[in-house]
C-alpha cells in the first residue's frame, strides 16, 4: 500500500492541471503548512521565529526543470535578493538552489556563470550555498559541477542521495574536497536499474553513507525524519567522540515539530528547510510520496474552514 500511495502521490506532482487548481487554492491544499511564503519577504517573519526559537535555516526557492534562459536568469536574481535580504536582517539562514531552475537543462556556460554570481553574493555575506540533488539522470552532472564550484567556493555544499546504487562512490570521489554534504534517502521515481527498491536496503545504504562522511571528518547534515535514523546518528558520535559542531540535522518546515524541539533541547543543531514561493506544488506531492503519514495534514488543511 505505501508503494501504491508513493506512485500515486509521485504522479500527481507532475500533473499540470491539478498544479493549476493547487496554486489557486493553494492554502486549503495545506500548503501554508510547509511553505514559508510565496515571496521572500513573506518568509523572513518565519525565519526569525525558527531563528528566535533555537533553529537555523535553508530556505529554499521552489522551482525546477526551466528551459528558458529569461526565466532562469529571473530565478538567479530571485535568489540573490534573497541573499541580500538575508544579510540584512542577519537572519540564520542558509540558501539551497537546484541547478535545473538557473539553466543546467539549458547549457553548460549559463549555469557556471549563474553559480558563480550567487556563489559571489553568497561569500560576501558569509553565507553557505548548498545545491540540491534531483533525479539520477542529472546526479552525475550536478556533480561535476559542485567540484568545479568547490575548487573556487568554500561556501558551497551539496547533497547525496541514499536511494542511489552509486552513492557510496560519489562520497570517495567527492572526498578530497572535503565536502559539506547533506544525506537524504531520496524523493524521485527512479528505476530500479539505479536506485534500490526496498525501503531497507535504502535505510542502511543511508547509515553506511552517515558513517562514512562522518569518519571521513567532513561535515555532514543528516536530513530525516526517521527516529531511528536520528538514533543511529547519536549513537554514533558518541561512539566515536565526534563533536556536535561537525554534523547537523536537517527536517522538512512543517513535518515533525515535536521531534525538531527535542532534539535542539538536546543540544543538537537543527536546522530547518524551508522552501518559498508560487511552485509549491510538485514539492508537496513528493513530500506526501515520501511518508504516507503527511497525507493526514493535508486532508485537514483541505476540509478545514
Amino acid at each position: 500500500m505505501e508503494a501504491i500511495s508513493k506512485r500515486f502521490f509521485l504522479y500527481l506532482s507532475h500533473n499540470k492541471a491539478f498544479d493549476r487548481m493547487a496554486k489557486r487554492w493553494g492554502s486549503r491544499f495545506g500548503a501554508n503548512k510547509i511553505v514559508g511564503g510565496e515571496t521572500f519577504s513573506q518568509a523572513i517573519p518565519l525565519i526569525t521565529q525558527l531563528n528566535e526559537e533555537g533553529f537555523q535555516v535553508t530556505v529554499d526557492h521552489l522551482g525546477e526543470f526551466v528551459n528558458s534562459a529569461e526565466l532562469a536568469k529571473e530565478n538567479v536574481q530571485q535568489c540573490i535578493q534573497s541573499i541580500h535580504a538575508i544579510a540584512y536582517h542577519q537572519l540564520d539562514t542558509e540558501v539551497s538552489v537546484k541547478l535545473t531552475s538557473l539553466g543546467l537543462d539549458i547549457s553548460h556556460d549559463l549555469i557556471m556563470e549563474h553559480m558563480r554570481l550567487i556563489l559571489s553574493k553568497a561569500k560576501e555575506s558569509g553565507i553557505t550555498v548548498t545545491i540540491d540533488m534531483e533525479d539520477s539522470s542529472r546526479c552525475h552532472t550536478i556533480l561535476e559541477v559542485y567540484k568545479t564550484l568547490r575548487r573556487e567556493y568554500d561556501n558551497l555544499g551539496t547533497v547525496v542521495q541514499s536511494y542511489l546504487y552509486r552513492s557510496e562512490e560519489d562520497i570517495d570521489g567527492l572526498y578530497e574536497f572535503a565536502p559539506y554534504l547533506r544525506l537524504v534517502k531520496g524523493a524521485y521515481k527512479e528505476s530500479s536499474k539505479v536506485a534500490f527498491p526496498e525501503k531497507q536496503r535504502v535505510d542502511e545504504n543511508l547509515k553506511r553513507l552517515i558513517k562514512k562522511q562522518l569518519l571521513n571528518g567532513h561535515y555532514t547534515a543528516i536530513a530525516s525524519h526517521d527516529e531511528a535514523m536520528i538514533d543511529y546518528t547519536i549513537g554514533l558520535v558518541k561512539e566515536h567522540n565526534i563533536p556536535n559542531d561537525r554534523f547537523e540535522f536537517q527536517m522538512l518546515y512543517g513535518m515533525r515539530n515535536q521531534l525538531q524541539s527535542d532534539l535542539v533541547k538536546k543540544g543538537y543543531t537543527v536546522r530547518i528547510y524551508l522552501p518559498y514561493g508560487e511552485d509549491w506544488y510538485g514539492y508537496f506531492m513528493r513530500r506526501l510520496a515520501e511518508r504516507p503519514a503527511n497525507v493526514a495534514f493535508a486532508l485537514k488543511g483541505i476540509f478545514s474552514k
